[in-house]
Parts: C-alpha cells; structure tokens; sequence
C-alpha cells in the first residue's frame, strides 16, 4: 500500500482557506506559523508512511497476544512507539507546564488523520491517553495533575477509558461497577469493564484507567455515576512505582478488524481508585474526554478516506482492462486504465470530494475547538464552544460513514483484487468497521444531535449559524449550497415541530438528518474553498474548482432526497408494527 499525507490540500487549509491570523492571536501561539506548522505536518507524514504503514500488515496478521495475564503488541509497535515518544508526539497539543508543546488543537487533528490512515492499531495505544490526559488537566487536583499527567505526556505512561460492562453498552445508567470508600480517602472499586480499547499492553510502564463506577448510596442512573482514577501499578510518593493494582486482563477481544489493537476485559477487584472531580458527577467529567475522542474518531474515518483514495487511484490508473470511452487515451493499446470508465472515475471523485470538503470542516471546527479553550474573550469562546458541540456529533458520524463508504469504493475499484489480503484494501474495509460502532454508534450521535443540539440554548446557536452560513453561500451565489442550506433549515423546523409530540419520528428520521447536515454545510465548505481559491492558478487550484464543481452537482442534490424522506417518510415508519416482522 502507498500513503502520502495530503500536505498540501492541509496548508491550502490553513493558510488560504481560514488563515491562522485567528489561531496565531490566541495565548501560547504567538510562535505558531506557516513553515512551522508546514515542518511539523511533513515530518508527521514521514513517520506515518515509513514506520507506521509498514508494520500495518503484520500487525493485523500477528495482533496483538493475551497470556499468563500479561497482553504484547504486534511485531514491530514497541520499536516504532520509541519512536513516536522519541519524537514527541505524544505531547503536541498538551501543556508545556507538564512538558508538553501546547500547540494549536488544529495541527494534532491533521496529524491524527495522518496517524489513523496508516495504522489505526498502533494509534489507539496513544489515542485514549491524550483524551484521558485532557480530562484529568481540566478535571483532576493539583495533587493528581502533578503526580501523573508529565509521564502521560512523556509517553511512559498511558490511559484508557473504562465505561462499557458486560450487561450494558450506551446505557451507563445501568453500569454496576461499585466504589467504597476507604481510610486514607481513596476507593476501592469492583467490579467488571469490557471492550476497553488498550486495557493492557506492553508499550508503557503504567497504565491509569478512568473509571466510572457508583458509590454506596448515590442516585440509580447516570446522576449516580462517579469517576475515578485507577492506575495498573500504584505510584509511591516520590514518583517510582509501587506495587501492582487490583486490575487484571481477563481476555482480549477476538476482532474483525484492528487486530493489532488490544480491545480488553478488564476486572477491577478492590483496586485503589482516586476521585476525579465531584461524587456522582463522573459523566459530566468524562464527556470532556468523550467529546474528545468523538471528534478524534471522526479523523480516524477521514484517514481510511484518504488511504482507500490514494490506493484505488494509484490501481486505476495502472490497471489496464477495456476500452475507454472516446476519446481514448491511446488508440493502438488493446485496453486502457480503468481510471478512464466513467464509473471508476465517478467513484473516484465521489469519494475526492467529500474527504476535501470533510477535512476543511475538520479544520473549520478544530481552529474553533483552540479559540474555545485558549480565547480571553468570553462571548468568542462560547461561541466556539456551542459550535463544536454542534458540529461534534456530526464529524464522529459523517465522517466514519464516510471512511466505510470510501473504503468499499475502493475495494470496489480493485475488483477480485480488494477481496484478498496482497492489496490491503480488505484490511481497510476491516479495520474501518468500527469506526462507525464505538465512542457512540452513528446512531446514537444522530439522536444527541436532534435531541440536544437543536433544543435550549445549542439551538438558538444553531439557527444563528445556519442563517450566516446560508448569508455566506448566496453572497457567493453559490446556488448548490443554498439550495442545500434551505433544505437544512426545513429539516429542522420539522423536528422542532415534533420535538415533543412525536418522540418517535424524530429519533426514526435522526440519521437522514445528521447526513443532510454533513453534506449541507460541507458543501458551504466548498463555498469558502473556491472563494479563498480567488483567482489563483495552477494545477492544484484549478482541480479543486472542478472538484468542488462534481461536489455541488453530484454529490449535493441529495439533501433534497434527505428532506423528503424526514418529512414524508415518518408516517410509514411509524405505520408498521413491531408485531409486522412475524408476519
């Protein structure tokens, strides 16, 4: 397989697109600009495609290993994650108070993209522990942020996320993991978690857990939740480690995908946990972490976007099957490459398109996700902060579908070839299966985004968005996107009209409308592409004006289908009974 980082539709991005004038005045960034970030991006591209992308295959092939209670990483992942702490990855966007680079959110999301494109596997190692690292940095005491968050920006020391048990997935209401509390003013928790993504391995020299679980006497379902820091080795006064945790690896999943990826069952059996934050409110904590991780997957699906794009354009322009349509490319050839049928080059595009316009929403909402946590004005910073939440669900959701869709084109493309191992793209379709299940199903994002981003004060933002973003799209009479933006704006006056009377038609038509969502406003991503592109020339500029041409013609007229199946489809939704499948 062959993966370039797509630097310079990144730079264009940055650069010409948004511009950094609005990142570069936020404190700590004042050092921040275009060869820096240009310097960073290239390097982050180099790593990924000679250390990661290598030992992908192999990693898959091997996975990762459960016995005598102790996990090991593929071939190949301990060599490479020296590496990657070596060149201080592990620290790009974290506060340099605990060593790390405190630099912009926007760049760690681009090189996330780079990281879950060439080996998904070896990213989730470090992915989990920047999120956990965020939450103890905004949540955590003194005590705890001093003691443990410098070796988790090192990259000694890595984290997880512990919600999931057996008898329960999105409903953590039901969660029965226990704390009680002890004499020295920690915890003991009990109890059993799974599908804990990098539960155990042998990378790192300790691993914190965060874990939600219910002290004695709070309240049954999530109100009762409270969060805790359970480390797999005790950390003693001066630092060292001290002795092992009550926390045991029962098994690793058995995985369609991201084999290499130690997906664990892990007890917890009277282990020393420390509270984060306040009693019972451990999920308004761990959303932060959440929130995080939602937008970090939604990168993940863009790179498997991009990697099943590179791939199948590099096969179809070298496989050589049938005559092209007229004019053919060389007339005395007895075939031609596939790049050539209309079909192949449709898919390819289809798939172009999209991941451009997705990565400049991407940029869009990580430049936001900066001003939200460093801006001194506080009207721009809650501002920032409504905008990422609304767009958060909708980069998790859009996204990964998007890697899915990308990755079966692409597989597509390759014809009997995609379907065996020699190529990779089976592997993507595999590895990219999960994209779209954790951190939040597709689904579930759906309904947090119709349910609580168009209600109270998220909603208001809404509307506020929408309307300057419409303004945006006639003032550049761009008529796809405001077609597209109109759609949008009826969708939603429909589920508010229904908001409280038909629960049931509004969850039934919440994925259509995250979807009409996604491709209205990418489609003014387009908008502002082709207006920052002004009268630039060249190769680069004038492709991305046809790109985002195919865009607005074959990709942006399904809004309208969308609308008419939210606002006319609900009825024949509603119309069968569950008592009908029998039937």
């Amino acid at each position: 397989m062959i993966y370039n980082a797509p630097i310079k539709d990144m730079l264009f991005l940055l650069n010409e697109c948004f511009g950094l004038d609005t990142v570069r005045a936020l404190p700590g960034n004042e050092e921040v600009d275009t060869d820096l970030l240009e310097t960073i991006l290239e390097e982050a591209g180099k790593f990924c495609s000679t250390e990661l992308l290598t030992i992908n295959q192999a990693g898959d092939e091997h996975g990762a290993v459960h016995a005598d209670g102790a996990v090991t990483t593929p071939p190949g992942f301990k060599e490479a994650y020296a590496k990657f702490v070596e060149n201080g990855w592990t620290g790009i966007d974290s506060n340099p108070e605990h060593g790390g680079q405190g630099l912009p959110k926007v760049l760690h999301v681009l090189i996330d993209e780079m990281l879950g494109a060439t080996n998904l596997s070896f990213k989730l190692y470090a992915e989990l522990s920047r999120g956990a690292y965020h939450l103890l940095d905004h949540t955590a005491s003194d005590e705890i942020r001093a003691r443990y968050l410098p070796n988790m920006v090192a990259g000694t020391w890595s984290g997880t996320m512990c919600l999931t048990e057996p008898h329960c997935g999105t409903d953590l209401g039901l969660l029965t993991t226990k704390a009680v509390p002890a004499d020295n003013g920690s915890y003991r928790i009990s109890g059993a978690k799974i599908f804990i993504t990098s539960g155990d391995h042998d990378l790192t020299e300790n691993i914190l857990h965060l874990v939600i679980a219910r002290i004695a006497g709070a309240p049954l379902g999530t109100h009762g939740i409270s969060l805790f820091l359970v480390p797999k080795f005790l950390v003693n006064d001066d630092g060292s480690l001290g002795e092992r945790n009550g926390v045991t690896t029962a098994s690793i999943e058995h995985k369609m995908g991201i084999r290499g990826s130690a997906t664990c069952a892990l007890n917890f059996e009277e282990a020393t946990g420390y509270l984060i934050g306040e009693k019972n409110r451990g999920m308004a904590a761990m959303f932060k972490m959440m929130n995080i991780e939602r937008i970090t997957v939604g990168m993940q699906g863009l790179g498997f976007s991009e990697i099943a794009y590179q791939n199948a354009l590099a096969y179809a322009l070298d496989r050589h099957q049938s005559k092209a349509p007229a004019p053919r490319p060389d007339d005395s050839k007895a075939s031609d490459p596939i790049v050539y049928q209309p079909e192949v080059k449709r898919q390819l595009l289809t798939m172009r398109a999209q991941i451009e316009g997705a990565r400049a929403l991407a940029v869009y909402t990580a430049m936001h996700a900066d001003i939200m946590e460093k801006s001194s004005d506080k009207k721009a910073a809650n501002d920032a902060k409504d905008l990422v939440a609304l767009l958060t669900p909708v980069i998790k959701a859009f996204f990964t579908d998007l890697g899915m869709s990308s990755t079966l084109s692409a597989q597509q493309i390759y014809g009997g070839h995609g379907f065996v191992r020699e190529h990779g793209m089976e592997q993507l379709v595999r590895d990219c299966r999960i994209t779209p299940i954790y951190e939040g199903t597709n689904e579930v994002q759906a309904l947090d985004l119709v349910a609580r981003k168009l209600t109270g004060s998220t909603g208001e933002f809404a509307d506020r968005f929408f309307a300057e973003w419409l303004a945006f799209a006639k003032k550049n009479k761009d008529a796809a996107a405001t077609t597209a933006m109109q759609h949008l704006i009826e969708a939603t006056a429909w589920f508010r009209e229904r908001h409280e009377s038909d629960d049931a038609a509004v969850r039934g038509a919440a994925t259509q409308y995250l979807r009409l969502f996604a491709l209205a406003i990418i489609g003014c991503m387009w908008t502002k592409s082709v207006a920052a592109m002004k009268n630039q020339e060249g190769g680069f500029y004038a492709a991305k004006r046809k790109v985002a041409r195919f865009y607005a013609e074959q990709v942006l007229p399904e809004t309208g289908s969308l609308l008419a199946t939210i606002t006319g489809g609900d009825a024949a939704l509603a119309d069968f009974e569950i008592t009908d499948f029998s039937d």
